[in-house]
């Protein structure tokens, strides 16, 4: 299991695009590609942007299908946090469409 630590990157509010692609790239693609779960910890982070969680999951879920979403773990999310990744993730999904 892989733990990211969203805090230390992003503060209280997490809206660096940049910050999140290099997440993506560096620590969550490689490890759904081991196919080990992924816990982004959201500990102390009061609010994100849209496009900070789009940055940070959307090419998970375009790569590995729905099934992404059974390897990501959301820790620790404030309401604000919670509503903006249902939002992103239920896009995301429709996108996929019909298995």
């Amino acid at each position: 299991m892989t733990t990211i630590r969203l805090f230390e990157r992003t503060g209280a509010f997490a809206e660096n695009k940049d910050v999140a692609r290099e997440l993506r790239l560096k620590e969550l693609m490689p490890a759904l590609q081991r196919g080990e779960e992924v816990v982004l910890d959201f500990t102390g982070v009061e609010a994100a942007t849209q496009s900070f969680v789009h940055a940070l999951i959307s090419d998970a879920i375009r790569k590995h299908g729905a099934g992404a979403l059974d390897l990501l773990a959301f820790k620790a999310c404030s309401e604000p946090v919670k509503k903006i990744v249902a939002i992103v993730t239920d896009y995301m999904q429709e996108g996929l469409g019909p298995g």
